[in-house]
């Protein structure tokens, strides 16, 4: 079973309220788990979700782990475990790094949803989602990140 967390973007008051279906195309499912994707790519994986603060993060942790073995002379082969390492950590924890950003700016949480596969957590999302949205179109602002 994979699990996902749904979140939705902040409102802005100046601009009108988004329909049902806007709201519905705009909302993000993050895995729980493991990342394949941001393990094998990392840079690449965290400039297509701009996670600016995590790339800057993970790009001076590259840097000075590579200077630093360099400079005590320990070896390419310490250098490559010490990349496949940072990249490793971001594999295990690229979910929550990314749920991270999205708090910071601004985005709610709706909830989390189980399934096998994406589009069956898709769809019991919104089957308990829709009629909820339905009753209620005017949604609340997020509250303010700390």
């Amino acid at each position: 079973m994979r699990v996902y967390t749904v979140h939705e973007p902040p409102v802005t008051p100046d601009e009108p309220p988004p329909s049902l279906l806007e709201r519905a195309e705009s909302l993000v499912f993050v895995k729980e788990g493991f990342s394949w994707p941001a393990f094998l790519f990392s840079p690449v994986w965290l400039i297509w979700h701009r996670m600016w603060h995590v790339l800057a993060i993970w790009a001076a942790a590259f840097i000075v782990s590579q200077g630093l073995i360099a400079a005590l002379g320990l070896g390419d082969a310490i250098a490559g475990w010490a990349a496949l390492t940072l990249d490793l950590i971001l594999g295990f924890e690229g979910g929550e790094l990314r749920r991270w950003t999205l708090d910071r700016k601004g985005w709610r949480l709706l909830g989390a949803v189980s399934g096998r596969r994406l589009d069956e957590c898709e769809r019991a999302f919104f089957a308990d989602w829709l009629p909820s949205a339905k009753a209620s179109p005017e949604r609340a602002a997020a509250p303010a990140p700390a």
